[in-house]
């Protein structure tokens, strides 16, 4: 028996029908299209009202396509764009901190600059310091309060010079080597500066504490005339530091004077300045600086309970 596919149509009916039916169609479609070119050919306008019934007919469908074309091509463009912005916004961002870095550096540095000229220029008499040099270092791990500076012996530094900054006294110097000095700080609790308050003539000493305060010890006792705020300023006794430098600020008020903190802070000091002894001779005097200033303030007092009559009684 031959394969099925071998086997002619002739022993089908069913097949020669089909095979005929396919030729007809085939043969009218043929026709058909022959037809429909040769219209457009010499007819053109014959077309057209089937063609714009057929444009008509997909219309709806084109116009869905166009809008779901447009909505996605406009949704990648949104995509794009925010991946885009967000790219853009992230240098931004970077140059903006990168400013701000600048703008602190430049601020640092007019700040620096500011403090500099401020050291070069203490001196209100015309004056200039023996040295200008860093602080290098402390003793955070004692008990006592001293600062290391980058000046010495070579620099002209001796025992005994003030030692301050652009805001007030930080010290004295107590051990100078041939580049670097040690400094005795204004908290040291063997440091004691006769001091004054700047308003008026109350006179006193300032005491270190050693916890970065000093105590305002009244050489006057009786009723505590001190405020809060109060600044108290080197008074010239004892011949180390010239009068009217700033000191330390009221913060706390005790039954025989008050405690306050130092205006110049040694911790965000970077440079100090080195100056001359006010009177060599003082200084070396026999007398101790509070002696002085104890002197001086009896001397008011009697004057004050002498009163102004006092010098007419002759």
């Amino acid at each position: 028996m031959a394969p099925t596919t071998t086997r002619r149509s002739g022993h089908s009916r069913r097949a020669q029908y089909g095979v005929f039916t396919g030729y007809v169609f085939a043969g009218a479609g043929a026709l058909l299209g022959a037809l429909l070119l040769a219209a457009s050919l010499f007819k053109p306008d014959l077309m057209s009202a089937p063609r714009t019934a057929a444009n008509d007919a997909v219309a709806p469908v084109a116009e869905a396509n166009a809008v779901v074309r447009t909505e996605s091509r406009g949704l990648i463009e949104n995509v794009r764009g925010y991946l885009r912005a967000g790219r853009q916004n992230e240098a931004l961002r970077k140059e903006v901190e990168l400013a701000r870095i600048r703008l602190a550096e430049a601020d640092a540095l007019k700040t620096e600059n500011a403090r500099l000229r401020g050291i070069l220029g203490l001196s209100a008499d015309g004056s200039e310091p023996v040295a200008v040099a860093r602080l290098v270092g402390s003793s955070s791990s004692s008990t006592r309060r001293f600062a290391y500076m980058g000046a010495g012996r070579a620099d002209g530094v001796s025992e005994g010079m003030p030692v301050r900054s652009e805001r007030g006294i930080v010290g004295r110097v107590l051990e100078v080597g041939r580049k670097s000095s040690r400094v005795l700080l204004l908290t040291d609790s063997e440091s004691i500066v006769p001091v004054r308050r700047s308003t008026d003539n109350v006179v006193a000493f300032a005491e270190g504490r050693g916890d970065g305060r000093v105590d305002i010890k009244l050489i006057n006792l009786g009723v505590n005339p001190l405020k809060k705020g109060d600044i108290f300023v080197t008074s010239g006794a004892g011949g180390f530091y010239k009068p009217g430098i700033a000191v330390a600020i009221v913060s706390e008020l005790a039954d025989d004077g008050a405690i306050a903190r130092i205006v110049s802070d040694p911790a965000a000091t970077d440079y100090v300045s080195v100056e001359q002894i006010y009177e060599p001779q003082a200084a070396s005097g026999a007398e101790t600086p509070i002696e002085v200033e104890l002197g001086a303030g009896q001397a008011g007092s009697e004057e004050a309970l002498a009163g102004p009559d006092s010098g007419s009684a002759d």
